[in-house]
C-alpha cells in the first residue's frame, strides 16, 4: 500500500490525513460514521486509488511486474510510487523527509481511538519501524513486497516481483515522473473543492 503518497497527498491536514491512511481498513456505509474532514479524506483516498490504476504511467509499469505476480501487479506499483516519491528530491531531501514522516505520526496520534481495528494493529510497527521513511531504501521496498505477498491470495511469497523491480528500475522512474504531478494536481483540486 502506497502509505507515504497518501501521507503526502494530505498536505498536513489532520483529518484528511486519517481519512487518507484508514481508507482501506473503512468499509461500505462505515465511512459516514466519521467525522466530515475524516470522510473527505477516505474520499480522496479512493479517488486517488482510482485515479493512479487508470493513468497509462501506471498501465505501462504494472505490464513490467505482471508476469511475477499477474493481477497483483497494481499493489506493488504502489509500493514502487512510494519509493520514487521518497527519494524525489525536488520534493524534499533526505532530512526533510524524516521531519515529514515525524510530523505525520505525531498528527496520526490524536485520532488513534478512531482507527479502524487492523490499522490501529499495524500503525505502532509502521510508525516504530518508519515505513514511510525506510521507502527510500531498496531493502524498504524489498520488505513491503514481501508484506504485499503475504496479504495477497494465491502469490508465493517466492516471486519475481523485487527481482524485476532492480531489472526495471529505470523504467519505474519514467512511469513515477509521468503520474506523479497529475495525481498531485487531482488531490489538490479535490481539497479545495468546497
Amino acid at each position: 500500500m502506497n502509505y507515504l503518497a497518501h501521507a503526502y497527498l494530505s498536505f498536513d491536514d489532520p483529518e484528511i490525513l486519517v481519512g487518507n491512511m484508514i481508507s482501506d481498513f473503512v468499509k461500505g456505509k462505515k465511512q459516514y460514521e466519521y467525522p466530515t474532514g475524516i470522510q473527505k479524506g477516505i474520499r480522496l483516498h479512493r479517488m486517488i486509488d482510482l485515479f493512479t490504476d487508470q493513468h497509462a504511467a501506471t498501465k505501462k509499469a504494472k505490464t513490467l511486474l505482471q508476469p511475477a505476480v499477474g493481477p497483483y501487479a497494481g499493489a506493488f506499483i504502489d509500493v514502487v510510487y512510494d519509493h520514487f516519491l521518497a527519494i524525489d528530491s525536488s520534493i524534499h531531501h533526505a532530512d526533510n523527509w524524516m521531519e515529514f514522516t515525524s510530523r505525520t505520526y505525531g498528527l496520526l496520534d490524536p485520532y488513534s481511538h478512531l482507527f479502524p481495528e487492523k490499522f490501529a494493529r499495524m500503525f505502532p510497527y509502521m510508525k516504530t519501524q518508519n515505513w514511510l521513511y525506510n521507502y527510500r531504501y531498496t531493502w524498504g521496498i524489498e520488505r513491503s513486497f514481501e508484506g504485499v505477498a503475504r496479504r495477497a491470495a494465491y502469490l508465493s511469497a517466492e516471486n519475481d516481483a523485487f527481482r524485476l523491480f532492480e531489472i526495471h528500475y529505470n523504467q519505474f522512474k519514467l512511469s513515477y515522473d509521468a503520474f506523479f504531478p497529475d495525481v498531485k494536481k487531482l488531490a489538490l483540486d479535490l481539497l479545495n473543492e468546497r
